[in-house]
């Protein structure tokens, strides 16, 4: 299986995206709190779902073949209908969904039924497929940069593939696309040879390739949790365990409807994905694959972690008991001593003897001695 290719260094991607918890952890900032789930309306009905809107909604147009390149920042809808008939390929990138009436507009124009544009609303969404005949519909989710320091989201990315063009749908604006872009406009690679299938290919490459940058780096911090848990495990070190027990359930929801999405592509739609890219859909699907395997081993080394941990606290609960109990086991005859000669009789001959003090405490130290040479010997301590 190849190695899965890199668009950058780890340390690039960490100098983007820096995530933490805690003394090196990482923290997935939760949207379940903004949910706004869609009552009562009707199937089709373009409501946002999800968490507090961007109220802007930009749309930016790149088209390219061969030989010319052009790049439009920002477009209103008039101006996207004049590009939809351009020559070459034409990326239309639209980002923020605050804007519904827009995206309404947007989507009519390009002939997307009001279902898939109910989907790209909903953040929520599971990733998937979905084939319209004159084009296909699919959602993933990818890695971006939160809000809070040292925080990462999970955000959704919607994609239209048609003839001639792409529709990309993202939450917010990000940087997640910049690398492409840039390759776009250099002319570098086969892309500005390929049709949109490829370009297609490319972001959902680029989204997935930023997967396995995380999991190398939360495989390298569980190295560090796992020296915590075993030299001296503490609270921190169980919050960290349950975070990250709770990044790979986010990350597994993420990428395993990937393995289908990128399978499906390369087997199922002749109509719209040419068989030319057939060979980069492999490497794609390959590269799913891998993240996954290494995702499940993850999660499995938390469980084992976990574990541990519970282990190494028994163990430490365990030595305390057994230090308490061997204290105390050293105190009891000590302790029948001091009572027997603490009792309030008239007649005991010893406490008037001058030596009966120093002959008892001898006797206390002799017995606590004896005891904690039989401890040791016996291998209790």
């Amino acid at each position: 299986m190849a190695s899965p290719p890199r668009l950058t260094s780890k340390a690039a991607i960490m100098d983007k995206v820096t995530l933490g918890l805690g003394e090196g952890g990482w923290l997935m900032q939760s949207t379940s709190d903004s949910f706004s789930p869609k009552t009562a309306l009707s199937p089709g009905t373009l409501s946002h779902v999800g968490r507090p809107r961007q109220q802007t909604t930009t749309i930016s147009v790149m088209t390219y073949d061969a030989k010319e390149y052009r790049q439009v920042p920002r477009v209103n809808l008039d101006e996207v209908e004049a590009l939809k008939s351009a020559p070459g390929c034409k990326w239309f990138r639209v980002q923020g969904l605050g804007d519904v009436e827009t995206l309404q507009d947007l989507g009519d124009m390009f002939g997307v039924h009001r279902l898939a544009m109910e989907d790209v609303l909903n953040t929520y969404q599971r990733p998937k497929l979905e084939d319209f005949e004159d084009y296909l519909f699919l959602v993933c989710k990818a890695i971006a940069p939160g809000e809070e320091e040292n925080s990462l989201r999970i955000r959704q990315v919607s994609l239209v593939l048609g003839r001639g063009f792409i529709l990309s749908f993202e939450e917010e604006p990000s940087e997640l696309f910049a690398a492409l872009l840039k390759r776009i406009a250099n002319g570098r690679g086969r892309i500005r040879n390929m049709d949109p299938d490829y370009l297609a290919y490319a972001m959902l490459d680029v989204v997935v390739d930023n997967y396995f940058l995380l999991l190398e780096t939360v495989g390298d911090q569980m190295e560090e949790i796992e020296e915590s848990v075993m030299i001296q495990p503490t609270t921190d070190t169980l919050q960290e365990l349950y975070r990250k027990k709770r990044l790979a359930l986010q990350l597994r929801r993420a990428l395993m409807p990937l393995r289908e999405i990128s399978s499906a592509l390369l087997r199922e739609y002749p109509h719209l994905v040419s068989e030319s890219i057939a060979p980069y859909l492999r490497d794609l699907h390959d590269h799913v694959i891998q993240a996954i395997d290494i995702l499940e081993s993850l999660r499995e080394n938390l469980s084992a972690l976990s574990d541990l941990y519970l282990s190494s606290i028994n163990n430490r609960m365990n030595e305390v008991m057994k230090l308490l109990t061997i204290i105390a086991t050293i105190f009891i005859p000590i302790t029948f001593i001091a009572s027997l000669y603490g009792m309030n009789f008239k007649h005991m001959p010893e406490l008037e003897m001058v030596w009966a003090y120093p002959a008892v405490v001898a006797l206390m130290a002799a017995v606590a001695g004896g005891l904690l040479v039989f401890f040791k010997t016996r291998k209790w301590m």
